[in-house]
This record gives C-alpha cells, sequence and structure tokens, in this order.
C-alpha cells in the first residue's frame, strides 16, 4: 500500500473524495461559491461604475473560475456523485463564468 501523507488540506479533502457528496454539492458549491460569486461580481460592478478599466473590472470578476473549476471536477470525480448532480453543478459553473 503506497504511502498516502494525512493532510488537514481544504483541497485534498475534496480532491480525494474525503468530503461527503451532499455537502461538496450543497455547501461548497450552491452556498458558499454562489455567495463568493455574488460578492466578487459585484465588486466587478462597481469598479467599471468608478471608472476602472473594464480589464480589471473583468478579470476581478472571472478571478474565482480556478475555484469554481475545481470545485466542479473534484464532485465529478467523487465515487457517489450522480450524473444529475454533475450535470446541475456544470450548469452552475457555466452560469457562474457567465454572470
Amino acid at each position: 500500500m503506497p504511502f498516502q501523507p494525512k493532510s488537514a488540506s481544504f483541497f485534498a479533502h475534496r480532491w480525494r473524495g474525503e468530503v461527503r457528496v451532499s455537502t461538496l454539492f450543497w455547501r461548497d458549491i450552491v452556498v458558499v461559491a454562489s455567495l463568493a460569486n455574488l460578492l466578487i461580481g459585484f465588486a466587478a460592478l462597481m469598479m467599471v461604475a468608478q471608472g476602472a478599466p473594464t480589464a480589471w473590472a473583468a478579470a476581478l470578476h472571472l478571478s474565482p473560475t480556478p475555484y469554481n473549476l475545481f470545485l466542479c471536477l473534484a464532485l465529478w470525480r467523487h465515487a457517489g456523485c450522480s450524473r444529475t448532480r454533475a450535470w446541475a453543478a456544470g450548469l452552475w459553473l457555466l452560469l457562474a463564468t457567465l454572470l
């Protein structure tokens, strides 16, 4: 059996499927990541309203995309992930990126 270091890392637990799929989907994606996307999107809109360069606002708006992509990939690799949750997470990722 290969050596598996114990890690308390948020990312490692999700990537290895050590978090319940319902927790990953409902808490991490639907609640936490959606709230973060809304707050960052609002900050990007405020930047535009204050006259900041549009490229900066777009960069801020897209900054949570790697985190969103990570959460979706972690969910899709999870052994307990249903096809419905996988599609819902994909749709969420698309909407979170576009809106």
